[in-house]
């Protein structure tokens, strides 16, 4: 992969200030195909060894009021495996089973229900396109799994997702264990199996990373959108509108709540509410990202409402821009995790004493961790099927090395609420972040989300023209 871009003007040429909007970003990549989830089931029964089975069932239906489903989303770990999108399903796999290895457990073929609910894949199906080598309805594993997990020592399966599952292969097991007096032998271990398998899914594929890219190019195109509808009196709730239309428009859905926070609601690090009228003079901060065939992309630019920073404003955004840009370059092969945090708070420390927020010496501030009083998280997370991802952050007491197909967010952030106490009054009602989605590669890292300004002048070059096109406009 390539070094990251420098230039931190969008790679497409966009319209301004049409009902149209930004032009859709690109083509995407083909989706991942039937050997990558192959490839993968096999390399996890390596690990497994032969004695061994794994159970992964998917997601469970949520109702949200009444009879009314949550929008349905398979369990990632599930997916990493199957690339199947159905609920009520199960996937085993059984480690030298001669009539096949990879088992799934499907809804049957119902045409009734089919005509309310959708098209099932049915065991014929589970087997045809998604690569099981057997397939059978559902309703049928209480009375075929049992054997299946008959003289295998140990169940990789994971505790504490899925109690009603829970329950069920607790079930199994202790049905195996009543009949031991007949000559049945039971499982005598339960396995975690998040832990070989978030390894895997740690590490992600070219193929992945083209996945990652193309959600990144969406958020990219929704953060520009919204710049170009902000301005004063306009409600975050628009905002978080125009975000949404952007995602969907592209064949993506969020990845998590959209953040719009405008003025004192950009220093609430999970603000949700998105229903403050946008006020001349004050910062927006938009924190969101999409989800684009099971991977995420988490993206978050800090802007003023009014196209233009105030003095304390810049100097502000400046210095975390500056940590943003630091941190970055400390993403590369060998270098350990918490590094680019390290890096980020030297920065804002040092700039914290610069800009009158911190007085003392450096050292001091960062060994005390003074700095916490206006940056109080990581700089970074995780990012992949899930925009918190999974993977260990340390091996045993030390930090990771970071490796290539690892992709990290870097997310140094600077908040100041009004009515702190102890800074100058034009620094108060400041919240700022700058996230960026960072794939490490062999060479050292990429930036997948340069697709959307952060300098910022080209920030208030694309508010100024949108302004000018809808001048034009009326």
């Amino acid at each position: 992969m390539a070094r990251p871009r420098r230039s931190t003007e969008p790679r497409r040429r966009t319209v301004v200030g049409t009902r149209r909007g930004p032009e859709l970003p690109g083509a995407p990549p083909p989706p991942l195909g039937r050997d990558e989830y192959a490839r993968r089931r096999r390399a996890l029964m390596r690990e497994m060894g032969r004695d061994a089975i794994a159970v992964i069932a998917a997601a469970p239906v949520h109702l949200r009021n009444n009879d009314v489903e949550y929008a349905y989303r398979q369990d990632s770990d599930f997916h990493h495996l199957t690339g199947f999108g159905e609920p009520e399903s199960v996937a085993v796999l059984v480690p030298g089973r001669p009539q096949g290895e990879y088992l799934l457990f499907v809804r049957d073929r119902d045409p009734t229900r089919e005509t309310w609910d959708g098209r099932r894949a049915g065991p014929a199906g589970a087997c045809r396109d998604f690569g099981a080598d057997d397939a059978f309805p559902i309703a049928d594993i209480d009375e075929i799994l049992p054997g299946l997990m008959e003289s295998r020592a140990r169940v990789f399966y994971t505790v504490g997702v899925n109690r009603d599952f829970d329950q069920r292969l607790v079930g199994w097991v202790n049905g195996l264990r009543a009949q031991a007096k007949h000559g049945r032998h039971a499982p005598h271990e339960i396995v975690a199996l998040e832990h070989a398998l978030h390894e895997m899914r740690l590490f992600k594929s070219r193929g992945e990373v083209e996945q990652m890219r193309h959600a990144a190019r969406i958020a990219a195109a929704a953060h520009l959108r919204a710049m170009r509808h902000c301005r004063p009196g306009v409600f975050e709730y628009e905002i978080a509108a125009e975000i949404r239309h952007e995602f969907h428009r592209a064949d993506a859905d969020i990845s998590y709540l959209p953040i719009v926070g405008g003025g004192a609601n950009g220093c609430i690090l999970h603000y949700r509410e998105n229903a403050s009228v946008l006020r001349d003079g004050e910062l927006l901060l938009i924190d969101a990202g999409c989800e684009f065939r099971h991977y995420a992309s988490d993206i978050t630019r800090t802007f003023p409402v009014n196209g233009r920073f105030s003095a304390a404003q810049r100097a502000a955004y400046d210095l975390v821009l500056e940590a943003n840009r630091a941190a970055i370059e400390a993403v590369r092969p060998g270098e350990h995790w918490n590094r680019p945090h390290e890096v980020a708070v030297q920065v804002l420390t040092a700039g914290m004493v610069r800009l009158g927020l911190l007085k003392g010496r450096v050292p001091t501030l960062i060994k005390e961790e003074t700095y916490r009083r206006f940056y109080m998280h990581k700089t970074g997370h995780w990012l992949g099927m899930d925009v918190h991802d999974v993977g260990e952050y340390k091996i045993g007491d030390a930090w990771r090395a970071l490796e290539p197909g690892m992709v990290l967010t870097i997310e140094p952030g600077l908040y100041i609420p009004p009515g702190t106490r102890g800074v100058p009054p034009e620094s108060r009602n400041i919240g700022i972040r700058i996230e960026d989605d960072v794939p490490v590669t062999r060479e050292g890292h990429e930036v997948l989300t340069d697709g959307v300004p952060k300098a910022a002048d080209a920030i208030e070059a694309v508010m100024a023209a949108a302004r000018a096109a809808r001048s034009t406009a009326s």
